[in-house]
């Protein structure tokens, strides 16, 4: 309901910029005063008139995005509902947000960490951890939510993998893993935060009892935010792997 009613606001606003622009360039006439009329070919000159068309016509090049965002602002709404979690938090499966670093950023990759950390307390979340695996120590603080694992500089996947892809399979490693065949898993990089919205929807996903059991594939969506410590960096909404561990 809200949001009816914030893009009838919306809808107001263009509406009303719309008529002003309007009357400020003569398009709708209020008073009853006579328009001047003047000939532009003798008062600014051949090449004077040509230049002010010029300049006039290089407007409509802009016309079929104008058109565009118009259609979209009158027959879309753009203010959406928060996404509605459709079950209680507690009685989703234990979920590990895995992160996977170099460990070369220790001071990003700690604050990301509480902020997610944040994001989930918030949401109501009590059964998850936040897992980071990366090649170098970076020494988080201990807390029951958050787990590091140091990939070891002298292993080695069965196939040679390499990477991202070396520091997850050590997470899959008897003795390494934790985590049962019915949790689930939330892969972020290092400069990836968690919201709301997208958290409720893995969870959404996670407590359906046929999501559940086949595992969700999805592609991040890439944003900008400005984080607290002025530094502009690109982050990814999360996605559930395709398979638990």
């Amino acid at each position: 309901m809200l949001s009816r009613i914030k893009q009838l606001l919306l809808l107001c606003l263009y509406m009303a910029i719309f008529v002003i622009n309007e009357m400020g360039i003569g398009g709708i006439r209020i008073s009853d005063i006579p328009r001047v009329t003047l000939d532009p070919w003798v008062t600014y000159g051949y090449a004077g008139t040509i230049y002010l068309y010029t300049i006039r016509v290089l407007c409509v090049i802009s016309l079929p995005l104008v058109i565009s965002n118009i259609i979209g602002l009158l027959l879309f709404n753009t203010f959406k509902e928060k996404t509605p979690l459709k079950s209680s938090p507690l009685l989703g499966p234990l979920l590990c947000i895995r992160t996977v670093t170099r460990g070369d950023y220790p001071d990003m990759v700690a604050k990301n960490v509480e902020r997610n950390i944040k994001t989930c307390l918030e949401l109501g979340l009590d059964n998850f951890i936040v897992e980071v695996v990366t090649d170098k120590a970076i020494n988080l603080k201990k807390d029951r939510h958050i787990r590091e694992l140091v990939v070891p500089a002298q292993y080695k996947t069965k196939n040679g993998t390499l990477f991202k892809a070396r520091a997850l399979q050590y997470c899959l490693e008897n003795g390494v893993n934790m985590l049962q065949s019915s949790d689930w898993i939330i892969h972020l990089d290092e400069e990836t935060l968690l919201t709301k919205d997208s958290l409720t929807g893995d969870l959404n996903w996670g407590c359906s009892s046929k999501n559940g059991q086949e595992g969700v594939e999805g592609k991040p969506v890439i944003h900008i935010m400005y984080l607290d410590y002025h530094t502009k960096i690109f982050l990814k909404t999360p996605c559930l792997p395709p398979t638990p561990p």
